[in-house]
């Protein structure tokens, strides 16, 4: 005879995760077991400190509160869940005492699933118990330390095997036994030094910090073709700065970073930067011994490339790569990097051709520079281009006639980035757009009169313009630019209030009771803006943080919480938690943009599956959080 309520109780789970992994047999087994439970509105179903129930929960109906006691009298609420959300898990993962109180917001109908059934099977099944994780973790509002995976996991750790597709995604290997020298040595030292050693190249360091590196293909090419000597100092054919990552760069953009920029080595530096310590170097020979493909295939052909339509057609495989990596769910920062180095070669590429059809050299020494999201590295899908060029600065006389010739330049390369796929940007903050065309002492003008004369318009363009990155030209340029950035910005207490003040503009995601703020009227009507209400509210958080506390070289938003975790322990769980929440959310525009070949900017809410509404609801409360941060942190309150 059939157990018809075990039956409604499975259809009941099946509808939702992790339930939805299961198979019907053992979605039977559960709710042959499961208790149900009636439970009033301000019901206690467990309180902070109680011992450990035999079971977790998911509601039927109704919606439940959890609290965090902060002081006796006092408590904050943390989250709330409703029908199909999970809760109580600390079970699964943890000994101690629950960490928070549940009560009911309203009447319930809870399921309560008894652990000893479902901790078999979702043991068994990794989807599961990462799901299930995520969620646990969330509650606990840690959603990043690895012991709960350790603990749920006996094989927490996964190794990709140099025959596996994605064996290029994994961490290079790297000399950590590097040999140095003092800017201060002679040619003729670091020649010697490099046939004694048998090495190819020798960084040159300044407290342990590296400013340049030689290789013997700089002593054949600079030293015995005469154009120096060897009693000269290593400075004059030392090649700087040097390129510098994070000790886990990838094989994949290892490969083609050095492709891109036509060298052999890269040093590795503690945060990837040339602003702290040496930690190793890697060499074009660890490339070969290590296997990669694909991203170098295109890097390759983006190089070979001597048309727009092959640039077109290049970025229409980028984009399948883009799709493979996201479907197969490759880590975001891996993605990341790799398709922006094939976009930023793509734009270097354009540059090329280019200057080569201006039959012209350049009057001065330029830099193309990227802005916005491509500025800081973040940039996967189509969208608008933001670009502008820096010129080294001219006499007056000279000015305009060195600006028209890169004007014209401008105009070339942003038709031609047009024709590939990064279409024209709506407000022309273009590198064609005099305004945006200027000489090395414009900008540090421009830049001057947007922190000291702040209104909401110098505010937006300190938005675009504060995250640039060089594509093509001289560095010099953009490192002075970024420079006087720094120096503008330090203990300008006005300006930083009024820039944290405005990475508020945009409010939480979610309304009340949990709901997705939708768009009141126009084209997107009743759709959910996932740029303005979830990537910028964070993007302009770490910004407006990066600024305050003089982080240089680190544009990404990502990254710029990560710097920050590692500089205030304090708040490492915040700030891991904003990386944690970018990516994330970051990640769920990209798969969605690829789905409606659109820029994923707006999502239909009933297009959205539960489990991905939690994920996001959950990235959200790490939204709340950080602009909470920041208004204690830069005492805003009173501005908004």
């Amino acid at each position: 005879m059939k157990n018809t309520i075990a039956e409604r109780i499975a259809d009941f789970l099946k509808r939702f995760p992790p339930f939805d992994l299961l198979r019907k047999p053992q979605l039977l087994e559960i709710s042959k077991q499961v208790k149900i439970t009636y439970a009033e509105k301000g019901h206690v179903i467990y309180r902070q400190n109680e011992t450990l129930h035999s079971h977790f929960y998911i509601i039927h109906k109704g919606a439940v509160s959890l609290i965090k006691a902060l002081e006796p009298d006092k408590s904050e609420v943390l989250d709330k869940f409703d029908e199909g959300d999970v809760f109580g898990l600390r079970p699964l993962f943890a000994k101690e005492n629950y960490a928070i109180t549940a009560k009911t917001a309203e009447e319930c109908i809870l399921y309560a699933i008894p652990i000893d059934i479902f901790r078999p099977m979702a043991e068994k099944n990794k989807s599961i118990g990462n799901y299930l994780i995520e969620s646990f973790a969330s509650n606990t509002e840690n959603p990043f330390t690895k012991e709960h995976h350790v603990q749920f996991f006996s094989d927490a750790e996964i190794i990709l095997n140099p025959t596996d597709n994605h064996f290029e995604l994994q961490p290079v290997n790297y000399i950590k036994k590097i040999i140095t020298a003092k800017p201060s040595s002679k040619i003729k030292t670091i020649a010697k030094t490099m046939s004694k050693k048998n090495i190819g190249s020798i960084i040159i360091e300044d407290d342990g910090k590296p400013i340049g590196i030689v290789t013997d293909k700089d002593i054949r090419n600079k030293v015995a073709t005469g154009l120096h000597t060897i009693s000269e100092p290593v400075t004059n054919i030392m090649v700087s700065p040097v390129l510098c990552y994070p000790k886990n760069i990838t094989i994949a953009q290892a490969q083609i970073t050095m492709l891109k920029h036509r060298i052999g080595h890269l040093c590795i530096t503690e945060d990837g930067t040339p602003n702290t310590k040496i930690i190793g170097l890697a060499s074009e020979h660890d490339m070969i011994v290590m296997k990669g493909t694909n991203p170098s295939v295109l890097m390759k052909a983006i190089k070979r490339s001597n048309t727009t339509k092959d640039l077109k057609r290049i970025r229409e495989k980028i984009m399948v790569l883009l799709n493979g990596y996201i479907m197969q769910n490759i880590p975001l920062t891996h993605t990341n990097k790799i398709i922006f180095e094939l976009n930023d070669a793509t734009i270097k590429r354009v540059i090329e051709r280019c200057l080569v059809k201006m039959k012209q050299d350049p009057p001065v020494a330029f830099a193309w520079m990227s802005l916005g999201s491509q500025g800081r590295k973040e940039q996967l899908l189509h969208t608008d281009q933001d670009n502008a060029i820096i010129f080294e600065n001219v006499p007056e006389d000279t000015l305009e006639d060195t600006r028209a010739y890169f004007l014209k330049l401008a105009k070339k390369v942003n038709k031609r980035l047009n024709t590939i796929g990064f279409d024209y940007c709506p407000a022309d903050m273009m590198a064609k757009n005099p305004n945006w065309c200027l000489s090395l002492d414009e900008w540090k003008a421009q830049f001057t009169k947007w922190t000291t004369n702040t209104g909401n318009d110098e505010l937006l363009l300190c938005n675009i313009f504060f995250d640039f990155d060089i594509s093509y030209g001289d560095s010099r340029l953009t490192n002075a630019l970024a420079n006087h950035v720094l120096d503008i910005t330090k203990n300008n207490t006005i300006f930083i209030s009024k820039l944290a003040a405005n990475a508020l503009s945009n409010a939480s995601p979610l309304g009340f009771f949990r709901q997705f703020l939708v768009e009141p009227n126009g084209e997107h009507k009743d759709q959910f803006d996932l740029k303005k209400r979830a990537l910028m509210p964070i993007v302009d958080a770490g910004r407006v943080l990066a600024l305050s506390y003089q982080i240089k070289n680190i544009n990404n938003t990502a990254e710029r919480f990560e710097k920050l975790a590692d500089m205030f322990p304090q708040n490492k769980e915040l700030y891991l938690g904003c990386s944690y929440a970018f990516k994330a959310i970051l990640k769920f525009r990209t798969k969605h943009g690829l789905i409606n070949n659109d820029n994923g900017r707006f999502i239909k809410l009933e297009e959205l599956t539960k489990e991905e509404k939690m994920k996001l609801k959950r990235c959200f409360k790490t939204i709340s959080h950080v602009q909470e941060f920041i208004k204690v942190r830069f005492n805003i309150s009173t501005l908004l």
